[in-house]
């Protein structure tokens, strides 16, 4: 729990939480740490901003239903699911148009409302995605929120026979370079300054893995056989000079996808935009719901990028050992990180 407005979490007996109409009660399994995990724990100023405590955090869920509330349908006792972490109004503009995932009034599972890191977490029925198929174990269950980022991002423009750029070999950057090389792009580059994460990069089927401390995107280019610059771009790592290397190194007519959050307002060389017509798409979550039936899909036919994402869960710990995970989480040289809970 985060109990008050100050550094640090702590594990805490707090009682059941209650299952309202509409709601699902799960008992929960695994759950992800995430980066907003780690601001949370920090305390930082985006934590202030966001979060009231008390509050238990958690939004990478993956469990075991045991409870319903009035009016629920086409989820059981039993079912095991997956959760996906915002909450939408269902009323403004956006979600009656069916475009949810541009709800102007989200709140978060962990971030405003109580969240995963838990024995029990009750959430709405429309926030639950049943695993209807075989072969989505616990530890994947519990991944599906970041990799629906890594679909969503990679899956945002077209694939087939394209060179892609990935900017940021975090597990969400690994991940969508799994997708892209699933998805038929030619070329797929990722950068880095994590030697561990660049050598896990490789095996996600990359053909260029650059610690861009000593590598030039410009040499990798050279290096494949790339006459023109990038068709498609993946900023994954929320750094200025990222991006910058992007719009520097993109073919006309580009498309940029933007999923890592910047912690500071930075110089974009706007002429370079505009005179070779580049597209910049912001990146939020996932679209709610044909990621989750794209992810579900995808790892159902094939088996090597079921693989390749499970390669990308690094460390599985104990949920009474979650200072340890979070640790490993902010040391930044391991894959995703999953807390257990089924040993509680």
């Amino acid at each position: 729990m985060k109990r008050g407005p100050e550094l640090g979490l702590e594990m805490s007996e707090v009682p059941e939480p209650d299952v309202g109409p509409g709601d699902v009660k799960v008992k929960v399994m695994t759950t992800g740490i995430c980066g907003t995990d780690l601001h949370i724990l920090q305390w930082d100023r985006w934590a202030e901003q966001m979060l009231h405590p008390p509050l238990i955090p958690g939004h990478e869920i993956y469990g075991e239903v045991v409870g319903l509330g009035e009016g629920v349908h086409d989820v059981v006792v039993g079912d095991r699911i997956s959760a996906e972490g915002h909450v939408v109004c269902g009323v403004c503009r956006n979600c009656r148009a069916g475009r949810r995932q541009l709800c102007i009034r989200t709140s978060s599972i962990g971030v405003q409302r109580d969240g995963g890191f838990a024995e029990f977490v009750v959430i709405p029925q429309e926030n639950v995605w049943v695993h209807r198929k075989e072969g989505v174990t616990p530890e994947i269950g519990a991944v599906f929120d970041p990799f629906g980022n890594a679909v969503h991002t990679a899956l945002k423009f077209p694939l087939v026979g394209e060179d892609v750029l990935i900017t940021g070999a975090g597990p969400i950057g690994l991940m969508a370079a799994a997708v892209c090389r699933f998805a038929g792009a030619r070329y797929v580059t990722i950068t880095d300054v994590s030697p561990a994460r660049l050598a896990l990069a490789e095996t996600m089927g990359v053909n260029a893995a650059l610690d861009v401390r000593t590598q030039s995107i410009r040499q990798a280019q050279e290096a494949l056989g790339m006459s023109e610059g990038f068709d498609v771009a993946l900023e994954m790592s929320g750094q200025p000079a990222a991006l910058q290397e992007i719009v520097a190194n993109m073919n006309h007519g580009g498309k940029i996808a933007m999923l890592g959050l910047p912690s500071q307002r930075f110089e974009i060389d706007w002429s370079s935009v505009i005179t070779r017509m580049l597209t910049l798409q912001g990146i939020y979550g996932r679209e709610m719901f044909e990621t989750w039936h794209a992810m579900s899909a995808m790892l159902e036919s094939s088996s090597w990028l079921h693989d390749a994402i499970s390669s990308v869960i690094t460390d599985v710990i104990p949920a009474t050992e979650w200072e340890r995970g979070f640790a490993i989480a902010a040391g930044a040289s391991a894959g995703k990180v999953v807390l257990d809970w089924r040993e509680f």
